[in-house]
């Protein structure tokens, strides 16, 4: 029986995108909006592959200004609408094709005031994280359903009610950890645009750039998975929930990174080793910032 070149080209996009995704739409308050209409498009020649920190391909670029909306977004930034949402607003970025997030590790959403529009801002200021997420369930398994990321095809989150009115850029972001053992995490995320209205004069501690948000030589990112639970500090400025000083996501928790702190996830207590299998090993991408 012969198999067209189509159908085939169509199986091997639904088996890339079963492990790979990227975001493609806003859902407010429970609503979703068209595919790309809010988010920045990226111009990877199969879009729902990950930025690494290793090695280099011919279809990504060095360009570290990329980390913050994805490879080429900036691109889309004039033809890509923006959403006006109030403070507090229950927001969602859903991921495209169907796709779920089927690798272990945290997600977080950072926001960046623009100077005027959305539509004309690069993301070069400063970003601040309004969710982040690591462990749900230590009594799971910590390579895959542990964390509250598995098998969900979207990040949610709200926005502070005390954000300042203005336009901003939205990036979720979901680090995959399944090869950070060996240095080869990989960054999931994109960019929404949005207008808040309705809100306050709130002002997080801590913010950081993108990118320089994460080092190469980061524990964080270069965490392993293997060997039972363990404590995982999720990278990134503290989390600011509102008001005027950032707030911690976890009683109880503490927090320690070289240059910009951070909020440690739910901590489980240890559990018997387990070692990596080739075939995770040989799933994983290289890490050297590449989009």
């Amino acid at each position: 029986m012969k198999v067209s070149t189509s159908v085939l080209a169509g199986v091997a996009f639904a088996n890339s995108a079963a492990a790979h995704y990227f975001f493609d739409k806003l859902v407010i308050d429970g609503k979703e909006t068209n595919s790309m209409q809010y988010v920045r498009e990226n111009t990877r020649p199969e879009k729902y592959n990950p930025t690494k920190w290793k090695n280099t391909r011919d279809d990504m670029t060095p360009d570290l200004t990329d980390f913050r909306c994805n490879k080429g977004a900036f691109e889309s930034a004039s033809r890509t609408e923006t959403a006006e949402v109030q403070a507090g607003a229950t927001l969602a970025m859903k991921l495209a094709v169907g796709a779920t997030m089927q690798h272990p590790g945290p997600q977080l959403v950072y926001m960046s005031k623009a100077p005027s529009t959305a539509q004309s801002y690069e993301g070069d200021g400063d970003w601040f994280k309004i969710m982040e997420s690591g462990v749900c369930d230590p009594s799971k398994d910590f390579t895959k359903d542990a964390w509250c990321s598995w098998d969900k095809d979207r990040i949610e989150f709200t926005i502070p009610k005390d954000t300042p009115d203005g336009e901003y850029l939205i990036r979720p972001e979901h680090i995959a950890l399944h090869g950070a053992h060996d240095g080869q995490a990989e960054f999931y995320y994109g960019c929404a645009q949005v207008k808040v209205t309705g809100g306050g004069s709130g002002a997080p501690s801590e913010t950081a750039k993108i990118p320089g948000v994460y080092k190469v030589n980061d524990p964080e990112v270069n965490f392993s998975l293997w060997g039972g639970y363990k404590e995982y500090t999720i990278p990134g400025p503290a989390l600011w929930t509102g008001g005027g000083s950032s707030g911690g996501s976890s009683a109880g928790n503490t927090t320690e990174q070289n240059e910009l702190p951070s909020t440690p996830s739910a901590v489980a207590t240890p559990a018997a080793s387990v070692a990596p299998s080739a075939s995770a090993q040989a799933g994983a991408g290289r890490i050297s910032l590449l989009l």
